[in-house]
């Protein structure tokens, strides 16, 4: 369980940074793990049934029921989703394209990239030479028995990962996995909203917004997947073909069947959600997002919307005294919201200066007492114990008393290791 749990945090870690080859080769070797157990048991069955161990053979086959879905099972079978769907977002540019881009560049520059492309090629190329000279060649042991070398992985960064002709197709293996044994999960209808939306499944991606309704309609995320969804269909050119008049008839039989929709527009729904929930961060930074959506024109109104929410204090404050309400999560995701969606850079970092004083341990808002400002001459961070005086533990604990929001995050990396 701890290599699982560590290869988890490994690819959620690289897909945070970017590098989807890394990343999908965590999240894969998980998936890997539950194959290899599903594979194990069939010399169980002979062992149990020739040793009438009936008892084991019955729980054996429970825990085999409900194998894939456990807890890591699903953070891996997510994560390897939305690299797919990253990868069918952002295609690999083909050799063609690379020469193109190089072409363009100074020549000093095109020369540290073909130089570090020769390296690469040179480093595989050796692998492949070592694991062609391991599995030929056999090793010795003490008792005259002959032992297979230990194989050689030919694909370390998970290059060749990333080169699938279809992506969205191999995201849906994950997700029918996901479907069937994590139907109760909202991150398992998300995931099939984004995937069916990007493959055109109109229908399937209706499905999805039903369950997630169904499921929680106060989420979110649901919210969101409702408003898009509908925006979607309302801009679409009228229906030509059968099969197209098909699925306009079954949606619009449906939609009466959504109460948040009865004789209301997406901007009145909208505007229910934000008052329902005014008081909420997550949910004010959705419902702004939406209109941002249906209201392109009303970008100032939004981002006040935003900027105007108030993190309170949260009731039950325990022995670290008063606790705020707001997350280190929801707040970085509301900063990757005005920075991407509304590319707005000058709002962004407002927001990350406000957050900096909530958080002051935080890495990714770089506050003051965090990594990134512990080593800058004339820093208000503590000084290091090294070669100085400890400070006390009470006295650590009045500093970080306001930091730490309830909850304690060694890191941002390590705080973040959930993906939306």
């Amino acid at each position: 369980m701890q290599c699982m749990w560590y290869e988890l945090a490994s690819g959620e870690s690289y897909f945070r940074q970017g590098d989807l080859g890394r990343a999908l080769k965590n999240f894969l070797a998980v998936e890997k793990h539950y194959t290899d157990m599903t594979e194990d048991q069939f010399d169980f069955h002979s062992y149990c049934l020739r040793k009438m161990t009936l008892r084991a053979y019955v729980s054996m086959l429970k825990f085999q029921d409900r194998l894939h879905a456990h807890e890591y099972f699903h953070k891996a079978a997510a994560g390897a989703i939305r690299c797919y769907m990253k990868l069918h977002d952002s295609p690999l540019k083909s050799s063609a394209e690379e020469n193109d881009e190089l072409s363009k560049l100074p020549a000093a520059q095109r020369k540290k990239l073909r130089q570090k492309q020769k390296k690469a090629e040179a480093r595989a190329k050796r692998a492949e030479e070592k694991q062609e000279d391991e599995t030929t060649s056999t090793n010795s042991s003490k008792s005259g028995k002959k032992q297979q070398a230990r194989p050689v992985d030919l694909d370390p960064h998970g290059e060749k990962l990333v080169q699938v002709e279809d992506p969205l197709a191999e995201a849906t293996k994950y997700l029918k996995l996901l479907q069937n044994n994590s139907s109760d999960s909202l991150e398992t209808h998300i995931l099939s909203f984004e995937l069916n939306m990007r493959k055109q499944k109109v229908l399937l991606a209706f499905q999805a917004v039903k369950q997630l309704i169904k499921l929680d309609e106060n989420n979110p995320d649901s919210h969101r997947s409702l408003i898009r969804f509908f925006h979607r269909i309302n801009n679409l050119p009228a229906p030509g073909t059968d099969s197209e008049k098909l699925i306009w008839n079954v949606l619009e039989a449906e939609r009466p069947d959504l109460r948040q929709l009865h004789g209301k527009s997406l901007v009145e729904v909208n505007i229910n959600f934000l008052e329902k929930h005014n008081a909420s961060l997550t949910h004010r930074a959705a419902a702004a997002e939406m209109m941002y959506l249906l209201e392109p024109d009303k970008k100032l109104q939004v981002i006040k919307l935003i900027e105007d929410s108030t993190n309170n204090t949260a009731s039950g404050n325990g022995v670290l005294g008063p606790i705020k309400e707001w997350g280190i999560q929801d707040c970085i995701d509301v900063h990757k919201l005005l920075d991407t969606v509304f590319a707005d850079q000058d709002v962004a970092n407002r927001w990350k200066v406000r957050c900096a004083e909530y958080f002051p341990c935080s890495t990714y808002f770089e506050g003051a007492k965090s990594a990134i400002t512990a080593h800058i001459p004339g820093s208000t961070s503590e000084s290091s114990p090294e070669n100085g005086d400890v400070p006390s533990p009470q006295a650590k604990l009045e500093g970080d008393r306001h930091s730490l929001n309830g909850t304690v995050h060694v890191v941002d990396d390590l705080s973040n290791l959930s993906m939306r």
